[in-house]
């Protein structure tokens, strides 16, 4: 069993910044600084109870799930190509959505989202150090479907053409671990002081723990349906051969353990 030792962890890794953005004023901070908005409060809302099984299920957890009191948002760390990103987002968008509808709320009802990705790659290629999406009509571009949703993606790999300085400055942390302004000296801080708590550690090692246990039983079972799929091709390759020779059908099923519908496909019957 091997996993980052929690004093190499940084804002980049999922588990320290999901920490870290527990800090209200950091997380609040952040998101003033990357969407250029001012926030007055900052609430951290759990999923509904009946939701959570079957999203936590598919594989999905929210990094950082915040609630402002007419907006929602979801801020989450990438540090490797998701298989399909632009899927990835409709998924997240689909949590946010059906949680505010959870609540209560009709359709009409639903609040402003935003779902950011901070990605420590750049994962179109264009070599842009922010991507914003919104649902604009194909046939006049200025004119958007007013959804009230947006999602951003941040290529940490591109800071350096980022003019905006406040994002420069985070996005440069998140790649080298370079602080460059108060607001990210506060950030490697908290990085710095959670590396050194207890109750940190011990999640870390527990979180590591239960994912590693996870893959053990994922190799086990694979390892377990490989000897049943490699012991199934032997017997079939067995009753090809003893069909060549002209056994009874009803022999040869016998003797393979395979069923004898099986041998009379095998024998075209």
């Amino acid at each position: 069993m091997s996993f980052k030792p929690v004093e190499e962890l940084t804002f980049a890794d999922d588990f320290m910044f999901t920490k870290v953005m527990k800090n209200k004023s950091i997380c609040k901070g952040l998101l003033e600084r990357l969407l250029g908005i001012k926030i007055s409060k900052i609430e951290y809302p759990e999923i509904q109870k009946n939701l959570t099984p079957f999203y936590e299920a598919k594989g999905i957890r929210l990094d950082v799930y915040v609630d402002d009191g007419n907006r929602v948002f979801d801020i989450e760390i990438q540090t490797y190509v998701p298989e399909s990103i632009g899927k990835r987002l409709r998924y997240y968008q689909s949590i946010l959505d059906m949680d505010c509808l959870q609540r209560g709320a009709v359709y009409t009802e639903l609040k402003e989202s935003y779902i950011i990705f901070i990605c420590t790659f750049d994962p179109f290629g264009f070599s842009i150090p922010v991507y914003t999406f919104k649902n604009t009509c194909q046939e006049k571009k200025d004119f958007t479907l007013k959804d009230n949703s947006t999602k951003i993606i941040f290529n940490a790999l591109d800071y350096q053409k980022e003019n905006n300085l406040e994002i420069k400055s985070i996005l440069e942390y998140l790649i080298n671990r370079n602080s460059t302004n108060d607001f990210t000296d506060k950030i490697n801080q908290q990085v710095e002081k959670l590396k050194y708590d207890e109750r940190f550690k011990g999640e870390y090692m527990m979180v590591n723990l239960h994912e590693w246990e996870l893959s053990e039983r994922a190799k086990k079972q694979g390892w377990e349906e490989g000897e049943k799929y490699g012991a199934e091709q032997k017997a079939i390759e067995t009753a090809k051969k003893f069909i060549s020779m002209g056994l009874p059908l009803e022999q040869i099923a016998e003797g393979t353990g395979l069923s004898l519908i099986k041998i009379q496909e095998l024998a075209n019957v």
